[in-house]
């Protein structure tokens, strides 16, 4: 039996290393926060894979959020609720609405995004509790980040049995998957209906995991919000690129050998890694986790077979991103066109209009939210419709922002869907330069019914009919590969022929029969993939 006992509050059960106990913390829910999945990657485990967790004999409790990674928390839109940062960080946490743990229920485990350098499994927002309530168990995972997760460097791929290094981050997540397989029937959970999910960094991890042949076999469907590991968002660099970032980086701190660099504190590489230009985060072709390119990968049809489920926001970045702090005329416009495209300046015109001071916003936008993180997500999804017969679904979520609750009337948008607070006499910037429609990371909540968790914004009664509706979309889709259900508008697979996609947030969903941007990506093929 596999659960020894319960009582209102508490619930034992026994996984492969002892018994954990975790808490009824709502009628219908029992979670198991802070579970370690593999040993702490410290000391002499700094920068190597991932290993299996020491079991234990007594009762461990799992009421309480685990460390998270190390990390600057460069993000205004993070809360954590962890035990405080720490290279301590392998931890998962279950919410399952199994009663007696001899359910077969479906699968979700979440990746956080963040860029590879910031972001928890304990943020509010990735709470598993509204998608257990689907009947789904839901796991939220940790993985290392920046120069503790990604650092490469020619005496760690010459120690590793693998001969490889870097990927580290990659590593702890496919030991999650593998920690799955092996546990999670014991709460009440199907090791075969395992659906991956992620936002940004997430989102680019699942499509990593999906190429990686370590990884391909260890789950039956994949969600990607927002992100691929396609340039140019965050694609794999070479081996030997890698080893040279990581020997460029010792050299910058000072140390001359391995043992020395890992006889670093943590807090000091951490600051040593956070200074301007001294490390750049990025997955590498190790010839281990991943031995190709993604879009190599993809063209071959050698990533996982799975239905897919992914797409972006409608305004990922502002148009500032294109046009700096250069007002929005078409005579800017048109001058940071011809800066960035030299030869093709007339073509992405075409591409990517303007007439007007509020044309050239919307087009600015369009164009960096393209080139940010759109382009690689949209190559994902084609190049997945191209080479495999599982079903993909597309969308574009483009509810815009709510009206701010009053205590935070002052601030202004920050990276990655958070805020600032600006000083009280402070001028909103005007309604014509602000790009309209959903930015970077603000569709989270929304996914995953946890509105009530972001205090900044006044949620309205159509936020939360969004919500309800794209929550029960990814249920759907996490339990049978279709998103499809009673009540919903009828949202169909893209093929190769004909591109269906839901827009969630225009009168809540609604189903575009043909997309428009499809020579804008074709366009963008030929940079990003010379």
């Amino acid at each position: 039996m596999n659960t020894f006992a319960q009582t209102a509050e508490k619930v034992q059960v026994r996984i492969s290393n002892g018994i954990l106990e975790g808490t009824k913390e709502d009628k219908s829910i029992i979670t198991f926060k802070g579970i370690p999945f593999a040993k702490a990657p410290v000391g002499n485990l700094r920068w190597k894979a991932p290993e299996p967790v020491n079991n234990w004999t007594e009762i461990r409790k799992a009421d309480k959020f685990g460390g998270n990674a190390m990390q600057k928390k460069p993000f205004g839109d993070m809360g954590f609720r962890s035990s405080g940062g720490s290279e301590d960080c392998l931890y998962l946490n279950v919410w399952t609405p199994s009663k007696t743990f001899k359910d077969k229920l479906p699968v979700l485990v979440y990746f956080y995004g963040g860029g590879y350098v910031a972001g928890d499994g304990s943020e509010p927002r990735y709470d598993g509790e509204a998608m257990a309530k689907k009947g789904i168990v839901v796991l939220t995972v940790n993985y290392r980040l920046g120069v503790f997760g990604f650092i490469a460097h020619p005496e760690l791929t010459k120690e590793s049995l693998n001969k490889s290094s870097g990927n580290y981050g990659l590593l702890d997540q496919r030991m999650a998957l593998l920690w799955v397989q092996e546990n999670i029937k014991n709460f009440g959970g199907d090791p075969k209906k395992v659906t991956i999910a992620g936002e940004s960094a997430g989102s680019i991890s699942v499509s990593a995991q999906m190429a990686s042949p370590l990884s391909k076999k260890l789950f039956a469907g994949a969600i990607g919000e927002s992100g691929a590991m396609i340039n140019p968002t965050l694609a794999p660099i070479t081996l030997d690129a890698a080893e040279k970032n990581g020997l460029a980086f010792a050299e910058k701190t000072g140390v001359k050998s391995l043992a020395e660099l890992r006889a670093l504190p943590a807090e000091k590489l951490l600051e040593e890694s956070s200074k301007q230009g001294a490390f750049k985060t990025a997955a590498n072709i190790d010839g281990y986790f991943l031995n190709k390119n993604l879009v190599e990968i993809f063209a071959a049809g050698e990533q996982a077979q799975v239905p897919l489920l992914a797409g972006w926001n409608s305004a990922e970045v502002s148009f500032q991103a294109v046009m700096g702090r250069d007002t929005p005329s078409v005579e800017n416009y048109t001058k940071k066109l011809k800066q960035l495209y030299p030869q093709q300046a007339d073509e992405v015109l075409k591409l990517y209009p303007a007439t007007n001071p509020e044309e050239v916003v919307v087009s600015a936008t369009a164009l960096a939210s393209d080139r940010f993180i759109a382009y690689s997500t949209w190559k994902w999804l084609d190049m997945q419709v191209s080479t495999s017969k599982k079903p993909v679904y597309r969308y574009l979520f483009s509810k815009s922002k709510p009206p701010m609750m009053a205590k935070f009337a002052q601030a202004t948008p920050g990276l990655a869907g958070g805020i600032s607070m600006n000083a009280a006499n402070a001028k909103p910037a005007p309604k014509q330069l602000i790009s309209e429609g959903a930015p970077h990371a603000f569709e989270i909540e929304y996914a995953m019914g946890n509105l009530s968790t972001n205090p900044v914004y006044a949620w309205t009664a159509e936020d939360h009919k969004i919500s309800d509706t794209m929550l029960e979309y990814f249920a759907n889709f996490i339990k049978t590969g279709n998103p499809n259900g009673d009540g919903l508008p009828k949202w169909s697979p893209v093929t190769r022929n004909s591109v269906h996609y839901i827009n969630i947030g225009l009168n809540t969903a609604e189903v575009i029969e043909k997309e428009t941007e499809r020579a804008r990506y074709l366009f963008l093929d030929k940079t990003y993939l010379k």
